[in-house]
């Protein structure tokens, strides 16, 4: 069955600082439309600016990922971005009253919390995933930074990190799918060593980081105290202490997992892939990976799913049809020339394939542009029609018996102009279950593989006859 899309069911307001500008900032996420996807808006900002969360609104990825659009920022965006991926909201507007999103604990989980509060509601539209459909891979060699995607039926990640430390050590993550976020990644914090503490503080980078929502690895067991006393004031802390249960921590912080480090990079990873903007079907495998190397292959990605859309959608016409025009004549009331389906490839639990051959001595061609012949779309929408019709007659006994009627046609699109000459194909997906003989299904008229047309219709099966 066609997964909807979904947006949140009430607003979200969570108020906290941000991690490096450390001002106050309060962040509500609001409801929104149908394919709209996550927008952030400043507030604060005259015009009240909106900033699409897309991978070339990136302009820094400098302990963490900044967008800017129209010459409006938005600071630490991936940590929101993660939460609502992971929870699958499709849609989201993104408000602040200042420039980076709250750094709450240094997790996700603040987020998953208040979204999961304020519940989701399910859209009318189908989800738009992206399956990849071949292997991809890039690297920086300078880095030491490597991305492979490999095409799967859900969305995978395994991380590893190796930052040649001899404490932290290499460290591997994985989330098996998207399900699993909430319970082995959402709550890992976001994570520097001791030794990077007085460079960020110099250079106004952790204005307001905390020892309550960061963890600070330690690397050395015999750090002098006057040298914590010193990184104390630096930061305005009255004192600083080490422990070392496995891995040294700052101020005896706990780790959620032994691999928190390696989980919280699985996060960034989440946040910072969410910037392709489709709900993705991949196994992405990522090796000491950062925001500049998550973006960099969100981008990559965002250019195979152009790709793979201008590659077409392949339909194997050449294979014995599953109805051809006389079986379809026994199911259907419609005759020439008015019958727009010329035969059925395919049927599964919920879809169709059918098939239109688009011929210069067709009648409508006698007065619809002579001269320059167009398939008319509202053809294009009965023929599409027609082809749901078996679909939903197809599931029922003596279908004979039974016709199919419109009741809604929604979100009508046509691309480009279909002519004599075209096949037009058309695929057709059940948007929700059958019901009391309602027949609500999602469909795709293609040419060549490309998208001509594609509509979302709404019929009803009646039986009108007795035998």
């Amino acid at each position: 069955m066609a997964d909807k899309q979904k947006t949140l069911k009430d607003k979200v307001e969570l108020s906290g600082v941000g991690l490096h500008t450390g001002e106050k900032v309060t962040l509500t996420i609001l409801p929104a439309a149908e394919r709209h996807g996550y927008k952030f808006q400043r507030v604060d900002i005259e015009g009240e600016p909106i900033i699409k969360a897309d991978p070339d609104n990136v302009v820094s990825t400098a302990r963490g990922t900044t967008l800017e659009e129209k010459g409006a920022k938005v600071y630490t965006t991936e940590h929101v971005l993660a939460a609502l991926y992971a929870l699958q909201v499709d849609n989201a507007l993104i408000q602040l009253n200042g420039p980076e999103v709250p750094i709450m604990d240094g997790s996700s989980m603040p987020f998953i919390k208040a979204i999961k509060e304020a519940g989701l509601v399910e859209q009318e539209a189908e989800r738009d995933y992206f399956e990849l459909s071949e292997n991809l891979k890039w690297e920086d060699t300078e880095k030491g930074i490597e991305f492979l995607a490999i095409p799967d039926e859900k969305y995978r990640i395994t991380v590893m990190v190796d930052y040649n430390s001899p404490v932290l050590g290499t460290q591997h993550a994985s989330m098996f799918q998207i399900e699993d976020f909430e319970k082995e990644i959402a709550k890992c914090r976001t994570f520097c060593f001791l030794k990077e503490l007085e460079y960020l503080a110099t250079n106004g980078l952790i204005k307001g980081g905390d020892l309550d929502n960061a963890i600070v690895l330690v690397e050395k067991d015999d750090i002098q105290q006057d040298e914590l006393n010193r990184l104390a004031k630096l930061l305005g802390k009255e004192n600083l202490s080490v422990s070392y249960d496995g891995i040294g921590t700052l101020n005896h912080t706990e780790l959620a997992f032994e691999n928190e480090p390696a989980r919280h990079k699985l996060l960034d990873i989440v946040g910072d892939m969410a910037l392709v903007g489709r709900p993705i079907k991949a196994h992405i495998l990522a090796a000491r990976p950062g925001h500049g190397g998550n973006v960099q292959f969100a981008k990559i990605l965002k250019e195979q799913i152009k790709k793979q859309e201008n590659k077409g959608r392949f339909f194997d016409l050449e294979k014995e049809p599953l109805y051809d025009t006389v079986a379809i004549e026994k199911m259907l009331p419609h005759r020439y020339p008015f019958l727009l389906v010329d035969k059925v490839m395919e049927i599964t639990e919920d879809t169709i394939i059918g098939v239109k051959n688009i011929t210069m001595n067709e009648p409508q061609f006698t007065g619809h542009f002579p001269g320059n012949p167009i398939f008319p779309g509202v053809l294009q929408i009965e023929a599409m029609a027609q082809c749901g019709g078996v679909f939903a007659l197809s599931k029922v006994e003596d279908p004979h018996l039974y016709s199919t009627y419109f009741m809604k046609i929604d979100n009508v699109k046509f691309k480009t102009m279909v002519r004599p000459g075209d096949t037009v194909v058309f695929e057709l997906k059940l948007l929700s279950p059958i019901r009391r003989g309602l027949v609500n299904m999602g469909g795709t008229a293609y040419v060549n593989g490309k998208p001509v047309m594609s509509a979302d219709m709404l019929a009803q099966v009646v039986k009108d006859k007795t035998e």
